[in-house]
């Protein structure tokens, strides 16, 4: 099965290049960005060797459903759609932090807390908790951003004192966190589905805060199934789970947790269609060739193909 893990495009107009872990992003004219959403797939800030067939199409057309469902909220981003793969929008500066929230103890979390922590980004957790168990209401914890290696979790007085952002837009970004957060749990909640735990970013675009990246995707949240949830969680089983926690529990399970000195497991066929099936299928990932002429039909709609 075909995968695009790279690109190498170089479209009219073009300024600068980017490679994220699982985006490349293509700066037009300093007006636009084209953002790919390649079939990468990382785990503990490591992109993984082998990429995930559909995967990149699909976490772009669940981002810009949940744009386009939440834009009464806050302005995002995306001026459109070109390709199952692309998306394309407004530039705009990245805040320098990742606003995560949480509604339950799990991933990251869990294991902070397994570990003994009682705080985590100045936020003081309360003893006997366990693993899943609903926190009694949600609560936010930022992370910087790292374009190379881990991202670190920062408390709002650091984020603040080290100038990182205002107190005036973090409040902002504090607030429109927690206003996703409601919208994505009542959607969740008419598909079956608990919200567990998400990450947003946010940019200025002529002074104005967008929402940016992506929101709601299988990548950058957790889900867990409502329906035996209760009866799970009091027999203190695993919950039933739409996320990348799978594949976290089987890189540690073959023990590497991006830690320096451990050695990633290997990929094998098996194991990356079973990484691929988590993913909902469609046609499958069209040719280079197909992104790259609807993109550039796109550019030349917004009048950034010049002649």
């Amino acid at each position: 099965m075909k995968t695009i893990t790279a690109t190498n495009f170089h479209f009219p107009n073009q300024k600068s290049f980017y490679k994220g872990k699982v985006r490349d992003v293509y700066n037009i004219n300093d007006e636009m960005l084209v953002m790919i959403v390649s079939d990468r797939v990382s785990a503990f800030d490591i992109v993984l060797p082998r990429g995930i067939p559909y995967k990149g199409q699909m976490l772009n057309q669940i981002a810009a459903h949940f744009m386009k469902a939440t834009a009464d909220i806050v302005p995002n981003w995306i001026m459109g759609v070109p390709h199952p793969m692309v998306s394309a929008g407004k530039l705009c500066e990245p805040f320098k932090v990742e606003m995560v929230i949480r509604g339950y103890l799990s991933g990251h979390a869990w294991r902070e807390y397994k570990s003994g922590k009682r705080e985590i980004c100045g936020v003081r957790l309360p003893e006997g908790m366990h693993e899943n168990d609903k926190f009694h209401e949600p609560f936010i914890t930022p992370t910087t951003k790292a374009d190379v290696g881990h991202d670190e979790d920062i408390s709002k007085s650091d984020i603040i004192k080290k100038g990182l952002v205002s107190k005036e837009h973090y409040e902002q970004l504090e607030h429109y966190t927690r206003m996703l957060f409601k919208r994505g749990t009542e959607m969740a909640a008419k598909r079956g589905l608990i919200l567990v735990d998400t990450k947003y970013e946010f940019g200025l675009h002529d002074g104005k805060i967008y929402l940016i990246d992506e929101i709601h995707t299988p990548d950058s949240s957790r889900y867990f199934y409502k329906e035996g949830y209760e009866d799970r969680q009091k027999k203190k089983e695993h919950q039933k789970q739409l996320s990348k926690e799978f594949l976290r529990e089987w890189l540690i399970a073959n023990d590497f947790q991006g830690l320096e000195g451990q050695k990633l497991p290997v990929m094998t066929d098996e194991v990356v269609t079973a990484i691929s099936n988590r993913y909902m299928v469609s046609e499958g990932a069209e040719p280079e060739k197909a992104i790259e002429q609807s993109v550039l039909k796109f550019l030349g709609e917004h009048s950034l193909v010049k002649g």
